[in-house]
């Protein structure tokens, strides 16, 4: 009998080392083939579609993203509504661009985007996030290889959670879900396509050829153009009412001026330009790339500034928390005030 239980144990053994030698990868060696790939990676082109919820109304734009080792960037962010809002944003070796093809602005960033914040689009800042939590927890399911990690959103702190799914053949991301504390999903990208060897031309990361992109004809510089300016209202107001409403006339356009007061205080100031300015170097600023989801804006320090459909915006406030900035910036959408 003792013999029997002998040989059933060294089965079972054996049985076990099998399992373990055909059976799924650790943690551990994920990750590192994670970091191989991104290593060994010239380039890459992929595209997804991203679905936010993280202010008053859904929304859900196109994002084509290219990559060229070791550090040029090119992600177009379309909105199927409104082609004069598509953005690029560009990084080469003159630095770190927001591009409005359709309206000719150009902006020049003094920042380390994409190092310095985590961005759910691209391959190396997932893996990054992957890495450098310790605390990741990981799943391996018939088709992918899923982390659960913390993210490093500099200007949200109300995203602090995310899962990634990466293809179990391919290694490459196929969705990212970013979660708020409560684990609740708030923005979802999900990739199409993903492609690690791509040809590039020569000039795809040029501002020039990035500028001439859009299918939607731009106004020539020193024209005209629509001088309307509807006003719009933040449907978030952090406790604070409209106060004052301020309507300027200035050289070149209007301005209006609201002043909300209240549990905390902020403004508003919208801009509209009767005539396109020429073209010339583009305007630089010094702060971190924010995603509102219609737009791209700059924060710095306690100063947000973004265009949206050819009207530019500022808000700034001495007591909004930069969450609570992002979060009236991307309610301003509404025409009326209440």
């Amino acid at each position: 009998m003792k013999k029997k239980i002998g040989i059933w144990v060294v089965l079972a053994f054996g049985l076990i080392l099998v399992l373990t030698a055909c059976g799924e990868k650790s943690q551990e060696q994920v990750v590192e083939k994670l970091e191989n790939n991104m290593e060994a990676m010239d380039g890459y082109k992929a595209k997804a579609e991203m679905d936010m919820n993280t202010g008053d109304a859904p929304q859900k734009f196109n994002i084509d993203t290219w990559y060229k080792k070791k550090d040029f960037y090119r992600v177009a962010l379309s909105d199927n509504q409104d082609k004069k809002s598509n953005q690029i944003i560009l990084k080469n070796e003159d630095g770190v661009f927001v591009l409005t093809p359709a309206l000719e602005k150009s902006f020049k960033f003094q920042t380390e985007w994409p190092e310095n914040s985590s961005q759910p689009y691209l391959y190396q800042s997932l893996v990054n996030d992957v890495v450098s939590d310790k605390d990741a927890a990981f799943e391996a399911t018939d088709k992918h290889y899923i982390f659960k990690t913390k993210t490093n959103y500099q200007s949200n702190n109300n995203l602090p959670f995310q899962e990634v799914y990466f293809n179990k053949k391919t290694y490459t991301p196929e969705l990212v879900k970013v979660l708020d504390k409560d684990k609740k999903v708030l923005v979802e990208v999900k990739f199409s396509s993903f492609d690690t060897k791509p040809g590039f031309e020569k000039d795809d990361f040029t501002m020039d050829k990035n500028m001439a992109s859009s299918d939607v004809d731009a106004p020539v510089s020193g024209e005209e153009t629509d001088d309307t300016l509807t006003v719009l209202f933040p449907d978030y107001m952090a406790g604070a009412e409209l106060e004052e409403r301020k309507e300027v006339e200035i050289s070149d356009g209007k301005r209006v001026i609201l002043t909300f007061s209240g549990e905390k205080n902020f403004t508003i100031v919208e801009e509209k330009r009767d005539v396109q300015p020429t073209l010339s170097s583009p305007q630089e600023l010094k702060g971190d790339i924010v995603n509102l989801g219609h737009t791209i804006a700059a924060l710095s320090g306690n100063t947000l500034k973004w265009t949206n459909d050819g009207v530019d915006f500022t808000l700034a406030s001495e007591e909004l928390t930069k969450e609570e900035l992002v979060e009236v910036a991307q309610s301003v959408q509404r025409k009326e005030a209440k």
